[in-house]
């Protein structure tokens, strides 16, 4: 069993070296594995997060400067973020509306769908999206998915919305099963509870790496080699935790909101407090990092326990 948390640092250097940047890369994949997954289900391609990431990538590093004092022009903008000075003017004169993806950002599956629901062309006479016939002569699926790409088959397409749920192929004729592609309010507001839960979870980790002050909770604990029936067990044990830790953190925190009534507006603050649980399949490897001991077994073939811990 281990327990984890940020490793007290000195002071970041004000200019990182290029051991710093590596060491982030190498992690920074870990952190993006799942949200590209995440991206990945809800029909967000490479393409569209990278166009999203420019802005993101300006305003931190605006802030950045700011934080130290420095006049954050073009120039000094495009050398931190890496992004051309063009695009720093651009995304400066341009309204800032928040993120939006934009439609060649979309992936191609998606977008043929979508032109399915709201195109008149493709719809009854009562609204609801026509049943295609995969090709031949009039409207037909083929002839939709050649009307956006003319460089990916139609097939491959059609492969993808099967694979999605979207349709169903019933003696060559392709049947929507979905009259529309808007997401529910209830998944708008979980999606936004878990950007909100997860950015406030990082930032506290990044505060803890990079700047020398003092250290919020960032902590977990997490053990290998366990069987899906201590898993579950744990997993309730980790719910009655939170459960005792919700109740108690929800009383204190109104009575700290009551007697701060009278402060500032100006001064006031915002905290989150949060608990996770997450498992998976455990990949038989040995990390490179790893004393080769401790992935060994003893000589009767039983795994041996391993611990550490974390300051």
């Amino acid at each position: 069993m281990k327990r984890t948390g940020p490793v007290p640092a000195a002071t970041t250097p004000a200019v990182p070296g290029e051991e710093h940047a590596a060491l982030a890369l190498r992690e920074a994949k870990v952190l993006l594995a799942p949200v590209a997954r995440w991206l990945l289900r809800n029909g967000v391609s490479y393409n569209a997060l990278a166009d999203l990431l420019k802005p993101v990538f300006v305003d931190a590093a605006r802030a950045e400067l700011e934080r130290g004092g420095v006049q954050p022009t073009y120039s000094a903008l495009s050398v931190l973020s890496g992004v051309h000075r063009k695009d720093v003017r651009a995304l400066a004169d341009a309204p800032h509306e928040g993120a939006t993806v934009s439609a060649r950002g979309v992936p191609l599956a998606s977008q043929v769908f979508t032109r399915w629901l709201t195109d008149k062309r493709y719809r009854t006479r009562d609204g609801a999206p026509r049943a295609l016939p995969r090709s031949g002569a009039g409207v037909t699926f083929e002839s939709l998915s050649r009307e956006l790409s003319l460089d990916v088959h139609p097939r491959t397409i059609m492969d993808e919305l099967l694979r999605l749920g979207l349709v169903t192929l019933e003696d060559d004729v392709l049947v929507p099963l979905q009259a529309s592609f808007v997401p529910s309010r209830r998944l708008d507001e979980l999606t936004a509870l878990f950007s909100s839960n997860a950015a406030d979870h990082m930032a506290a980790a990044v505060h803890n790496l990079t700047v020398d002050a003092p250290r919020y909770l960032e902590q977990s604990v997490f053990a290998d080699g366990l069987g899906a029936e201590s898993v579950a067990h744990l997993h309730e044990r980790a719910r009655s935790a939170w459960s005792e830790a919700f109740e108690m953190m929800v009383k204190e925190a109104r009575k700290r909101v009551a007697a701060d009534a009278k402060v500032a507006d100006g001064d006031t603050q915002r905290m989150r407090f949060g608990v996770y649980f997450y498992s998976e399949p455990q990949a038989v490897t040995t990390r490179p990092d790893e004393p080769a001991a401790e992935a060994e077994r003893d000589a009767k073939g039983a795994r041996r326990p391993r611990a550490r811990r974390t300051p």
